[in-house]
């Protein structure tokens, strides 16, 4: 079917006198939608308890399938891009801002149908496959028409075209909490643990009814704590609550699909030859370095040691964060949930933390990104790796002295090193294109740039799978070892079922880390903090290639230039 001409780019020609600070705005309201993205993490326990919602139940999916849902999307962002940026010079940002609005909007409702059925792989396919296309396509559209627009500051433009990414949780992370809260409701309450007859059968908990067998959920007080002081800790009957995340997919599609087409329809494009005025590019020793204004070819330049090098160089920041973003709302309240105080948890600071990400994940891509207009785009990504795996390091020191205030020295510690770092992943993304565009020329620097996000999609895989299997392992070595310091009768009594059926406990979810400290002997030191301690130590050492690969930049030979 032809495509609408109003969608093409030979209709969107801005005419002479056009204002070029009216396109950043249509560019940053996309990517304030896709950039949601960032935000996955607040969904990760509503999905891991949809059957029992004040825990998992044995029919719930767990956190390592869940985890898989941001990755997919993750790599189908980077696919999508790199399939689309030759499309893109072809037909023009409105067009493919259309497309990315349907898919990515369309992407919510049908994971919204998975939520309903509970089925993991429609899920998958609407929020993963079909979502993470709409984010590519919604990613790749506005960068190459801004460097258009601004030739003359190509790292500012760049910022300015993936600020809105990194600040889409910022608005996003409060808008899906509210929305959760608003849509969700508690399970029924048989009563407290001891007025209710227990057994446990294949490691799953029932209760003994007048009707039957009923699967329950032994609920602590730390359970029930996210839904206020209305509930109460005890037995409460599985499959009879709502989390509220199938209702609150379906209002963010229908949201995001509204926003993003108005904002397409607002692209404009410069007309061929076009220049800012009074500006002429550098030439002479102004040209110098690692600046070029030669072009070189999509399919040239991808072949190029630089090109490959700067895969590796995005590749390495990327998975570095991606990993810890995708869990940030989990790893806080791993990390410091214990020793916190019940105030404290509901401080401005522990509750907004993925808002605070975003914060400064979107300052950092327009902070990053004009800076390396004036220091260059190698010697930033150069202190990117270099304090990144500094910050990395000390997280685990933070960890290891977890205090009961936001005040405490180890929150603050904390909470400065992750917002450093997340302010370098996001200047990562928005220094790239420019980088880029400084090696291989602007005229084909979207396509280029598009390829180059494959180095996002295999993040995608890499980041949040090892802090998956890295955290699981953790969990594992954590119930082995409290387990060994409880004794049998305490852990009969518990759960219902002697320590000899462990792994079947553990896998229908009715055994975890915090129901074990529950009955552990007194000054038992709870593991949870520590949980992410390898992972922080692996982040550390891919930055470390990274910054090898860094080093061996140079500029791009002239015999691959047109």
């Amino acid at each position: 079917m032809p495509i609408p001409k109003f969608l093409l780019k030979e209709s969107i020609i801005a005419k002479p006198g056009f204002n070029r600070w009216l396109v950043p705005p249509a560019s940053i309201a996309i990517h304030l939608c896709i950039g949601s993205v960032y935000a996955w993490s607040v969904f990760n326990i509503p999905l891991s308890r949809e059957f029992g919602v004040v825990g998992s139940a044995a029919g719930d999916w767990d956190f390592s399938n869940i985890i898989w849902v941001f990755s997919i999307a993750i790599v189908f962002l980077g696919l999508a891009a790199a399939i689309a940026g030759r499309w893109l010079e072809k037909v023009g940002p409105r067009c493919v801002g259309v497309t990315a609005a349907l898919l990515w909007g369309g992407g919510f409702l049908i994971g919204a149908l998975g939520i309903k059925f509970h089925s993991l792989p429609l899920l998958y396919f609407g929020y993963g496959v079909l979502g993470g296309c709409g984010l590519g396509l919604g990613y790749v559209s506005p960068v190459s028409t801004l460097i258009k627009w601004f030739p003359d500051r190509r790292g500012m433009a760049t910022g300015m075209a993936i600020m809105g990414f990194g600040g889409g949780a910022m608005i996003g992370g409060p808008i899906k909490r509210k929305l959760l809260e608003f849509f969700s409701s508690a399970p029924e309450r048989l009563g407290a643990e001891g007025e209710i007859t227990l057994l446990t059968e294949s490691g799953v908990r029932y209760a003994e009814t007048a009707t039957g067998k009923l699967e329950v959920i032994v609920a602590s007080a730390a359970d029930v704590a996210p839904f206020g002081s209305d509930l109460l800790p005890g037995i409460y009957a599985v499959g009879t609550g709502d989390t509220g995340t199938f209702m609150t997919f379906f209002t963010l599609g229908v949201s995001y699909l509204i926003v993003m087409l108005i904002a397409s329809f607002c692209y404009r494009v410069p007309a061929e030859g076009w220049l800012p005025e009074g500006w002429s590019p550098p030439s002479g020793e102004k040209a110098k370095g690692m600046i070029s204004q030669n072009d070189v070819g999509i399919s040239r330049a991808t072949s190029t040691p630089q090109f490959i090098l700067l895969w590796i160089v995005l590749c390495m920041n990327v998975t570095a964060g991606i990993g810890v973003i995708g869990v940030a709302k989990t790893m806080i309240g791993e990390i410091f949930g214990p020793s916190l105080s019940a105030e404290a948890r509901e401080g401005f600071f522990f509750v907004n933390y993925v808002a605070m990400i975003s914060v400064f994940n979107m300052v950092g891509r327009f902070f990053w990104a004009s800076i390396s207009d004036w220091i260059g785009r190698k010697p930033t990504y150069t202190i990117f790796f270099v304090l990144g795996c500094a910050l990395y390091l000390s997280i685990p020191w933070a960890a290891a002295n977890a205090g009961a205030s936001t005040m405490s020295a180890s929150f603050i510690g904390f909470y400065a090193a992750t917002m450093i770092i997340f302010t370098m992943y996001g200047g990562g993304f928005a220094t790239i294109p420019a980088y880029l565009a400084d090696l291989f020329g602007s005229k084909y620097v979207g396509a280029i740039h598009g390829r180059l996000l494959t180095a996002w999609s295999t993040a995608g895989v890499l980041g949040p799978l090892a802090i998956a299997k890295l955290r699981d392992s953790s969990i594992s070595n954590s119930i082995s070892d409290l387990v060994q310091k409880i004794e049998p009768a305490a852990f009969l009594e518990k759960f219902g079922a002697p320590i000899e059926k462990l792994d079947e406990l553990v896998k229908a979810k009715t055994v975890t880390v915090q129901k074990l400290m529950e009955i552990a002997p007194e000054g038992t030191i709870d593991p949870t903090p520590s949980l992410y301690n390898t992972t922080m130590y692996t982040m550390a050492a891919l930055l470390v290639i990274g910054f090898i690969a860094n080093a061996f930049v140079k500029p791009v030979d002239s015999k691959h230039h047109i």
